[in-house]
């Protein structure tokens, strides 16, 4: 997937976007695009809910292509955790 810089509307190409993995109290992880509003997913393992994820965005984007929705230019940046 890539971002068409004068439109900022999504194609077919080689995007790269953050995620986020988080193990759950009762099992399994949930997986996130912050982002991208309500793209979320989830999985019994890390695999499955990066599988999961990846399948939601690609639903996530070509929605938002038939519909030529406009999404916000990615900024670079790195998650990281802290423990308090």
């Amino acid at each position: 997937m890539s971002l068409d810089s004068d439109r900022r509307r999504c194609y077919t190409g080689g995007m790269k976007i953050n995620a986020v993995l988080e193990p759950q109290p009762e099992g399994g992880f949930t997986a996130y695009i912050p982002a991208l509003p309500g793209c979320v997913s989830e999985g019994e393992t890390e695999a499955a809910a990066k599988k999961n994820l990846l399948d939601a965005l690609q639903g996530y984007l070509t929605v938002a292509n038939k519909r030529s929705l406009t999404l916000a230019k990615a900024k670079e940046g790195k998650v990281f955790s802290l423990q308090v």
